[in-house]
């Protein structure tokens, strides 16, 4: 009588992104990016980078409770804060993705960079490039936010679901 062993069923690695950021605030652009991301990855954290020598218009709980209010009906999305090196933060999370935004050629050079550098110190972390939709390129946190704190209407810059949240 011949047996045949049957070989355990393999478990599928998770596929999981951080997306790193300040989020002050998050942006149309930002969420396009991860909503464009979605399909890519079985998890993606969107995650506060906490750096004592910046100054945010919003504390790190109220963009908590916006990403949480945002993404709230995206059970593949999670949204977190850390501290220290965002190679060290993937390391923790079984992270082997990056997510960037690239708005310019400007904004590729500087990634370019910083990709590099975090390939060194985790040599298994792949940074993935979205190249923003056209019509977002203008759009960054650190100019949303002058528009905020000058009174002015950054409501087409957010994402719908945040428009009456923030602005």
């Amino acid at each position: 009588m011949l047996v045949q062993l049957q070989k355990p069923p393999k478990l599928k690695k998770m596929r999981i992104a951080v997306f790193p950021g300040s989020f002050d605030p998050i942006t149309i652009g930002h969420y396009d990016i991860v909503k464009r991301a979605l399909p890519l990855f079985d998890k993606i954290i969107v995650a506060i980078g906490q750096n004592s020598n910046k100054k945010y218009l919003f504390s790190l709980e109220k963009r908590l409770e916006l990403l949480t209010e945002l993404f709230q009906d995206e059970p593949k999305v999670e949204r977190n804060a850390y501290s220290g090196l965002t190679a060290d933060y993937c390391r923790t999370e079984n992270a082997k993705y990056l997510l960037r935004g690239l708005r310019s050629s400007a904004d590729f050079e500087y990634e370019k960079t910083i990709a590099q550098l975090n390939k060194d110190l985790h040599p298994d972390l792949e940074t993935v490039f979205f190249v923003s939709a056209p019509q977002y390129t203008h759009i960054s946190s650190t100019i949303v936010r002058e528009i905020i704190i000058n009174n002015g209407d950054a409501t087409q810059f957010l994402p719908e679901k945040l428009r009456n949240l923030i602005a």
